[in-house]
């Protein structure tokens, strides 16, 4: 049967430098080329993740966003999208608003992908989002909440405190027409708390994209909380080491870790020849 194996990138086929090692390359390019179906499925952007993954040669599409999008890696078309209603942004700005926390808004604004934020209210945790992305054409900054919002919105990102955020987390997923996943970010080690529409998981375009290359199966390697629902549909599921335990729980194996090519020596174990 036609297997899809699908990876998440930071903290599963990235190691603690972001990066992909020239051992996982070397074996994930040679399965690719020998006709092995491999993708990933990330919170990154496609702008981001691309970027980190310049290394690996996928030819088929690729998950970004939580499963917000799924983009065909050689083109960069979007192929599938999710964007929050009118209602859902009035209701969220309002709701963040009253918690005073300001976000980062992912937006297609006037038809090109752009994340906004207000300078004068930007975190520590932001900062570190912000100096990161350097260079990255999507950067706007605003002067007001009004602006903040504009265009067709798709992804929010709260990030601060855990006290602060907390509150936030628990105002979403009580309303219950939102997908929160409330985490520590493993590069600033800040909270994020992150909004998205009732039906975006990584479960979710997972599916689509085995339907869509005529896969049977999914085997999915992942390391955090976002990879729960991801893990739900896979056939099976394998933890690197490093993984949260509640991932460890439901995986059908721990691997290595993401510092020590946890993915790739699975592969190449498991699938040589």
């Amino acid at each position: 049967m036609k297997t899809l194996y699908l990876s998440d990138l930071d903290g599963t086929l990235l190691n603690s430098s972001a990066e992909i090692s020239d051992y996982s390359a070397k074996i994930i390019n040679q399965f690719i080329k020998d006709g092995g179906c491999f993708s990933y499925a990330t919170a990154r952007s496609f702008v981001t993740a691309s970027k980190v993954t310049a290394k690996l040669n996928v030819q088929v599409p690729v998950i970004c966003y939580n499963g917000g999008f799924i983009i065909d890696n050689p083109t960069g078309d979007i192929l599938t999208s999710v964007f929050f209603t009118k209602d859902e942004v009035n209701f969220i700005s309002s709701t963040l608003n009253f918690h005073n926390v300001h976000p980062v808004v992912f937006a297609y604004v006037d038809g090109v992908e752009r994340f906004s934020y207000i300078m004068e209210t930007v975190t520590y945790a932001m900062e570190h989002f912000i100096d990161s992305r350097a260079g990255d054409p999507r950067h706007r900054v605003v002067d007001d909440e009004q602006e903040l919002y504009t265009g067709d919105v798709f992804y929010i990102d709260c990030m601060g405190s855990e006290s602060s955020l907390s509150p936030v987390n628990s105002a979403f997923n009580d309303n219950g027409k939102f997908n929160c996943i409330f985490h520590k970010d493993i590069y600033s080690k800040e909270s994020w708390c992150e909004i998205m529409p009732a039906n975006v998981s990584k479960a979710n375009a997972a599916i689509q994209l085995r339907d869509k290359l005529g896969c049977e199966r999914i085997v999915a390697f992942g390391d955090a909380i976002n990879d729960l629902p991801l893990f739900s549909v896979a056939d099976e599921k394998y933890a690197v080491s490093n993984a949260v335990t509640k991932l460890k729980e439901v995986a059908t194996e721990v691997i290595d870790s993401n510092d020590n090519d946890g993915v790739a020596r699975w592969l190449s174990k498991n699938l040589d020849g």
